[in-house]
Formats: C-alpha cells, sequence, structure tokens
C-alpha cells in the first residue's frame, strides 16, 4: 500500500531511536504543562522549548524530483524586491493546527493562501501548514509544490469526517473540523470547535543530534503517531498556465516531506536522529506531528511543535 506522505521508509533514514528524556527535556515538559493547565498562562504555553541547530534528513520523501518534472519555472524561497520578511517564529504549545490543502492551478485559493499567511504573522498560538494537493493539475499547469500524498491525505481526512468533502482551498484544524480556507470566520470557527492539543512536544538539538520528546498522553487520548515535516516558511511562485496565469502567489509555510518518528502509545518518550535537509527543499522549519489514528485513517492532532532551523 503507497503511503499517501510519500514519506521515506524508515530503514533508509539514519537510526531513529528511543531515549529517556533528559532532565532539561522534562522541565520543559512541566513548564509546558504549567502553562497549559490550572492558570492557563498563555505565556508559559507559548514558551520556546527549544531551538533547532541542525539538518534534516537527506532522504525525506521521494517527490523532490516533481518540480523538475515540468517546465515550470522553480519556486524561490524569497523575494528579492526589498520586502521584508519575518523570520520564523517557534511555536510549542498550539491552540491549534490548521492544514490547508491548497493549489496552484485553483483561481479560488490565493485569497486562502494570504489569509494563512496573515495568520502566520499575527497569530503565536496557531501553526498553520500549507498542503499543495496535485488533483488540479490536470488544468494545464502543473503544481511545483504539489505532492500526491496531500491529496490522499485530504481525502482520508474527509472519510475520517464522514462528509466526504474534498476541494481547494480547505482548511482542516486539529485533524478534525474543517472550514473553507479563505474564509476567516469559518477558520475560526474550526478552531474553536476543534478540541485543543494537549500533548507538550519538545524539539532540540544536542551534539548535532535531533531529539523530539513527546510527554505523556492525557487521560483520553489515544495511540498514533509522530511525523517530522520540514517546512519551507516562504516560497514565491510565479504561474505560467492555467487558472492563475500569469500571477504570483506567495506560499507560507509549505510542507516539503513527512518522516515517520515512530508510533506512539501514549506514554512520554524521546526519539533522536542525524537528519540532513535537501538543498531544493529550502526548507527553514521543521513541524512535529502527534496524531492519533495512522496515516491511511487519520485522527485528531493532539499534540504539534513548529521550530525554525538554525
Amino acid at each position: 500500500m503507497d503511503d499517501p506522505h510519500d514519506m521515506t521508509d524508515l530503514a533508509d533514514l539514519p537510526r531513529l531511536r528511543p531515549t529517556t528524556p533528559s532532565g532539561a527535556a522534562r522541565r520543559r515538559l512541566e513548564r509546558w504543562a504549567d502553562g497549559r493547565h490550572g492558570t492557563d498562562r498563555r505565556a508559559a504555553g507559548l514558551a520556546v522549548a527549544a531551538f533547532i541547530a541542525g539538518t534534516l534528513a537527506a532522504a525525506l520523501v521521494a517527490p523532490a524530483a516533481r518540480a523538475q518534472e515540468t517546465a515550470a519555472p522553480a519556486a524561490t524561497p524569497a523575494r528579492t524586491d526589498g520586502e521584508h520578511i519575518p523570520a520564523p517564529q517557534p511555536i510549542t504549545a498550539p491552540k491549534a493546527v490548521i492544514e490547508l490543502f491548497t493549489s496552484q492551478g485553483c483561481s479560488s485559493c490565493p485569497p486562502a493562501d494570504k489569509l494563512m499567511g496573515e495568520m502566520i504573522e499575527t497569530r503565536r498560538d496557531v501553526i498553520v501548514l500549507s498542503l499543495s494537493v496535485d488533483y488540479w493539475d490536470y488544468l494545464g499547469w502543473k503544481d511545483t509544490l504539489a505532492k500526491h500524498g496531500h491529496s490522499l491525505r485530504q481525502k482520508a481526512y474527509a472519510k475520517a469526517r464522514g462528509d466526504g468533502k474534498m476541494f481547494t482551498p480547505q482548511a482542516v484544524v486539529n485533524g478534525a473540523a474543517m472550514a473553507i480556507g479563505s474564509d476567516g470566520a469559518a477558520v475560526e470557527r474550526a478552531i474553536a470547535k476543534a478540541p485543543r492539543p494537549s500533548v507538550p512536544v519538545a524539539v532540540e538539538t544536542r551534539e548535532g543530534k535531533l531529539h523530539v520528546t513527546v510527554g505523556k498522553a492525557p487521560a483520553g487520548i489515544v495511540a498514533g503517531e509522530i511525523w517530522l515535516c520540514p517546512v519551507a516558511s516562504r516560497m514565491d511562485v510565479e504561474i505560467g498556465r492555467g487558472e492563475n496565469e500569469g500571477t504570483h502567489i506567495t506560499y507560507h509555510n509549505v510542507v516539503r516531506g513527512w518522516v515517520k518518528l515512530g508510533d506512539w502509545d501514549g506514554a512520554e518518550s524521546t526519539y533522536e536522529t542525524t537528519l540532513k535537509v535537501p538543498p531544493d527543499f529550502k526548507a527553514d522549519q521543521v513541524a512535529v506531528l502527534v496524531q492519533s489514528g495512522s496515516f491511511s485513517e487519520p485522527g485528531a492532532i493532539v499534540g504539534a511543535a513548529l521550530t525554525p532551523l538554525k
């Protein structure tokens, strides 16, 4: 069965091994919990768990050549017109994870792409991720950022919700609620509706290795999987054909690949690995998602963190 995330087989990755959480990691998780429960101090909940000074896996995903299969101009990481581009900021205790399913071939998507960019700039309690899909490629423009796995992930969400709704732009919040991605009010309602992630996640680099620590699941949280995604904070694309022909579109927090760190049984656990980013990914952040269910039957996102690469 094909993996909808186009992930690499774990056998092809540098060894991922569970480790005992360090004292520092435990203290970060305790501070995270102090901010999430009781007095619910937002500032503590948004405290930086860790910074990454490493790089991501050389063998992250197979479709790195997707953009080379088309005569389309390659996406670039940032504009060169003098516009100020804010540096990515860490988010360690998000109220919500928004996955925007978007497409360069969809004329309805640019307003959603812009809205997500505005949310990234103004909201420090939300992780926004752009997942480009490929099912509009037949309209005349092959999406240079799309992964077929994103189309399959969106389909799996629609099946899990039971509504069968799959369109662009579509925002899926915490793996549970969905909304039209360009409708800000609807997105806010979905954020309010979806259960907030409650499992603490900390990411750090020690001695050249990436360490991901996932806290113990609260009562009622079922087991699932832990995923790591390289993320490009900004990709600018000139659309040459299709419904958006002749337009310049900026995509924010673009997911460039998926690596399964392992299955999660609800216990506190830590994974470590040595990872390296392929240069053409242009990734300057890493997202870690703890999600119930499986890749073929995804459930709620119960924990997440987004951390810039240093």
